[in-house]
């Protein structure tokens, strides 16, 4: 590992036209050994970024304290602390140089693939893993690396995650670690946000993907309109060798000429045959999805066995993307057939058949609407109750959006808690409720979300689906600042089909 120099980092700045001003106090051959912008995570000799409006200021003196030797900031803060300081124009933009600086380039070594869209990106990212780890175990490569909504793991750091794509600084330090564990490939979900401020910058993905768009993140502290939410997410093309775009998205066209910012790109379809990659006779064998793809060197049977119809989409985009990184055809059709996504259409069923409880990841309109219509489709003699929540002030719309779609197709729908930050829950719940009413839908408000499932699979009359979406397998809900530990969905989901299973016996009204 060769670490640089405070000058060295001072210098790089200057570089990027974002210097406003230092003070190095004579330490400018000091040797930083790490980068960090999180006071708790500080180590000697640290060079500390001073991130966000909500900085204070004593989080520097609780870096100071535990090792900071110096810091960047757009504010000075030489009456409370006098150790060195490089001062900047925009701490943001800082922050990609200075990463990949601090970990000499790391991404560099690593094959990336980036899945970026409004659904399918944690799913898409674990197909594209298990492919990757299958060709690995064969030719006796380290696992891949994995940055996800779900979780993360480097080669040192495994851990669920709390944010969509990192902090740049984080993100560079994920690489570094993979590297230094001997790993090559590494796969990642792309947030708009990530895009938008920049997180992703001083790396490019060997291959990334655009999978869909739908209103989503449309808020005060998001996207201000639909455009911002698209063009943030057309920013990832600009910062890949290779392209993946799917025709069926909506504006579809628009990210076509985007993707010429890519050095080369491709399309896949499950409806337009002139596309590079098009899937066609798609159905059902028992429990598993068969179907076929199409491109100029191959025509080939591929099976998946995670349920959801949708989820051929999702694997037609880690197709083309495993075929561009060369992957061998039979380590993608092996690879897709074992394929898993932590807390995504896990499905778990009563010993008498009454119920199947069902845990995903959905929450937002395009997620709603393919996981209502393919259980429509696959359960279509069982009764759907949902439950869900929204979180606190972020993407406003999904109240709406969630409470029509699931009004629409449930007998009732539960409305609980789902992150709520500084919001109450009873207001964001009630909000939801107007709609979830105007579809003629019965539902019930409880916060607590072990007591909807609990109610949910207890209560059940008939052959019923349960559909328990947005959570999955996080062990954690935000309220205010902070996050409180809870047990995830599928704890609780597994817990109460056991009660089930051993209570007396249920008298069923209807069993047609």
């Amino acid at each position: 590992m060769h670490y640089y120099t405070l000058k060295e980092y001072c210098d790089l700045i200057e570089r990027e036209g974002l210097l406003s001003g230092s003070e190095l106090m004579g330490k400018e051959a000091l040797e930083i050994k790490y980068l960090t912008f999180n006071s708790k995570d500080v180590k000697p000799r640290s060079l500390f970024v001073c991130k966000g409006v909500s900085f204070k200021t004593e989080y520097l003196l609780e870096a100071v304290s535990k090792g900071a030797v110096a810091y960047i900031s757009e504010t000075d803060y030489s009456e409370d602390v006098r150790i060195p300081a490089i001062f900047v124009s925009n701490v943001r933009k800082a922050m990609p140089p200075l990463a990949e600086m601090h970990t000499n380039e790391a991404w560099k070594k690593l094959k990336i693939t980036g899945f970026g869209g409004t659904k399918g990106k944690s799913t898409s990212t674990y197909y594209m893993k298990s492919v990757i780890d299958d060709y690995m175990a064969a030719t006796g490569g380290k696992e891949s690396a994995v940055l996800s909504s779900i979780d993360n793991y480097d080669g040192v750091i495994r851990e669920e995650s709390h944010i969509t794509t990192a902090e740049s600084i984080e993100l560079q330090q994920h690489f570094l670690n993979a590297v230094e564990s001997g790993i090559s490939y590494l796969e990642m979900e792309v947030s708009s946000q990530a895009l938008k401020y920049d997180r992703v910058l001083n790396m490019r993905f060997d291959v990334a993907v655009f999978l869909n768009i739908s209103e989503d993140h449309i808020s005060p502290i998001e996207h201000a309109d639909m455009e911002d939410y698209f063009l943030s997410k057309m920013k990832m093309f600009a910062l890949t060798d290779k392209a993946v775009v799917n025709l069926d998205a909506d504006m579809a066209d628009r990210a076509l000429e985007y993707a010429k910012n890519a050095g080369s790109f491709v399309t896949f379809s499950l409806k337009d045959k002139t596309a590079d990659y098009f899937v066609y006779d798609i159905h059902k064998d028992d429990h598993e999805t068969v179907f076929k793809v199409r491109c100029d060197h191959f025509d080939e049977e591929f099976r998946l066995t995670m349920p959801g119809l949708f989820n051929v989409e999702n694997a037609a985009s880690v197709i083309a993307a495993a075929d561009l990184q060369e992957i061998p055809l039979e380590y993608i059709k092996s690879g897709l057939y074992k394929a898993r996504s932590s807390g995504r259409m896990e499905l778990y069923e009563s010993a008498d058949k009454r119920v199947i409880a069902v845990v995903d990841y959905a929450h937002n309109r395009l997620s709603f609407e393919k996981l209502f219509s393919s259980v429509k489709e696959e359960f279509a003699e069982r009764d759907i109750i949902t439950i869900f929540g929204c979180p606190g002030y972020k993407a406003l719309v999904r109240r709406r959006d969630l409470g029509e779609i699931s009004g629409r197709y449930s007998k009732k729908v539960y409305l609980c808690a789902e992150d709520p930050g500084k919001e109450p829950v009873d207001q964001i719940s009630e909000e939801i409720a107007q709609y979830v009413k105007a579809e003629g839908c019965d539902y019930e408000i409880i916060e607590d979300r072990g007591v909807c499932i609990h109610k949910a699979i207890m209560e059940c009359k008939r052959p019923t689906i349960i559909l328990i979406t947005g959570k999955g397998n996080e062990t954690r809900q935000k309220y205010g600042t902070t996050y409180a530990f809870c047990p995830s969905d599928v704890e609780y989901v597994k817990r109460y089909i056991k009660e089930y299973d051993e209570a007396p016996f249920h008298a069923i009204e209807d069993v047609k």
